[in-house]
């Protein structure tokens, strides 16, 4: 009686794992990018002297259209051709960026950063898609993408340092003309090292669907944001409108075509779906802490943008060591487990800082910060190699995109939810000292950035009030806003125990 031959998957050898750190050059680009512009906004707004409305869509048009295109350039990727698509991408990205770093007026540096949300979304599903191809034995894979998930740890811990150099020696436009130096080695190692890959279908892009993701997480991601900056408003709600009526036309459309823009029937697999949940909750949780933490950092105990930044490294190398320490152990413990005790240090995390509130030290801040770095380090390599594993290899693009809007959403959830209930909380706990006039009060009652600006300004005694005062009311909100994000972990943990029971 014969056996049927175990098909052999072939290793990857030395020009895989050098073509992998070729496409981590991308992905560094864009995790330095999300956070180094904050510490360039005070500049900017001298040099360009901008409407408080324009320096919000300065910030804000960046993650809107990367979160709109991501999917849409995830497929195109499975059409063109993967690497193709991200050597175009890297190239307008590395453009619009010097047009960015010498623009005239704030409306020229607005439709810059829409351009490079554009090119940045050619960038991200690539690198995670061309990686699948790369790494055929599910072993190394999964230690590739803990190596490609530690591009976005190193570049979180990067943006802040190199933010922080670069603006005390150079001018403001210094933070964009990094990309160049970073993705120019890219152009020459990437058709050396990386073989071309997409779908052998060929199918053309169907446009109205790529309408419809963008009519779907455009207006979903400015409500988001609308009612952190305004409150709840008719506007975020006819946006929130908008956005679901897109979505369900998007999944009634991908169900009846030959050729789908998104494959809607991969949610049907209870893994795929759960790991995309654990994806988005896990950064929603690790992004709104950051967006606290990095003000209790900077407001709270004083430290400059660049010492704010090596407090945070810890937390972030932590995040690394544990994304590359989870291959072999989930080999042998299953993923669901891997992933439940993981996010169980973040919980602590959170726990921590809950308790401790506005009185938390820098040393706190930096072991809390292992913790929470420990449970999504972890839940971020296993999750997206559940992602990969549980999607068709023509359909890697496509998938890849759709972690990385779980990614970007998730980013952008976390500053607003954590966020607004950090701000809520503030501005119902401030008491403003008596003394202060009625437009500063209205200025320090916002937040804590505006309580401190304005204490400067003022007699010394009244000064050291509003600060403690601020101090205060931000502190209490700091723990209601850590006591949510431990929430919002330990439901990424019933969602692991009870979607990813079957994982392999």
């Amino acid at each position: 009686m014969q056996t049927a031959e175990v098909p052999v998957v072939p290793r990857a050898g030395m020009r895989e794992w050098v073509g992998l750190a070729v496409l981590m050059l991308p992905v560094l680009l864009i995790s330095v990018d999300n956070t180094i512009l904050n510490f360039a906004l005070p500049e900017i707004s001298e040099a360009l002297i901008p409407s408080g409305t324009q320096l919000l869509w300065i910030l804000d048009v960046y993650p809107l259209v990367l979160a709109g295109l991501l999917v849409t350039m995830g497929s195109l990727g499975d059409r063109i051709g993967r690497r193709k698509l991200l050597l175009i991408g890297a190239a307008g990205f590395g453009i619009v960026s010097v047009l960015a770093a010498f623009a005239p007026t704030a409306e020229a540096l607005i439709a810059a950063r829409a351009a490079l949300g554009l090119f940045g979304a050619t960038l991200m599903p690539s690198t995670l898609s061309l990686l699948r191809n790369l790494f055929l034995n599910r072993e190394q894979r999964r230690l590739a993408i803990a190596v490609w998930g530690s591009g976005f740890a190193g570049g979180g811990a990067l943006g802040p340092i190199a933010g922080g150099f670069l603006l005390e020696h150079f001018w403001w436009g210094s933070v964009f003309l990094l990309a160049v130096p970073v993705l120019l080695p890219l152009f020459v190692l990437l058709p050396l090292l990386v073989r071309e890959s997409k779908d052998p279908v060929g199918s053309r892009i169907d446009l109205w669907s790529a309408a419809l993701v963008l009519l779907t997480m455009v207006p979903l991601v400015w409500a988001i944001k609308n009612v952190v900056d305004q409150g709840a408003n008719i506007a975020s709600g006819l946006a929130l409108v908008v956005a679901i009526v897109s979505g369900v036309l998007f999944v009634r459309r991908q169900l009846h075509l030959e050729h789908p823009l998104l494959d809607v029937s991969l949610f049907r697999n209870a893994v795929f779906s759960g790991a995309i949940a654990i994806n988005l909750l896990s950064i929603i949780a690790f992004v709104g802490g950051l967006f606290f933490i990095t003000q209790h950092l900077q407001l709270v105990l004083g430290l400059s943008p660049m010492i704010a930044g090596l407090v945070l490294v810890p937390g972030l190398a932590a995040m690394i060591i544990a994304g590359l320490v989870v291959v072999p152990i989930v080999r042998r413990v299953p993923a669901h487990i891997v992933i439940a005790v993981g996010l169980g240090f973040s919980v602590l995390c959170y726990g921590s800082i809950a308790v401790q509130g506005g009185t938390v030290s820098a040393w706190g801040i930096a072991l809390a910060m292992v913790a929470l770095g420990i449970g999504v380090g972890g839940a971020e390599t296993v999750s997206n190699d559940l992602i990969l594993a549980n999607a068709p290899a023509s359909k890697a693009g496509a998938a890849s995109g759709l972690s990385e809007t779980a990614y970007e959403l998730g980013s952008v959830l976390g500053v607003a939810t954590l966020g607004s209930v950090l701000t809520a909380s503030y501005r119902g706990h401030i008491e403003i000292p008596a003394g202060v006039s009625r437009a500063d009060a209205a200025a320090a009652g916002e937040t804590i950035g505006g309580a401190m600006h304005v204490a400067g300004e003022l007699p010394e005694a009244i000064g050291n009030a509003l600060r403690e005062a601020a101090i205060t009311a931000f502190g209490s909100g700091v723990s209601i806003a850590s006591w949510l994000g431990a929430g919002l972990i330990v439901v990424a943990i019933v969602v692991s125990l009870v979607t990813l029971r079957r994982a392999s």
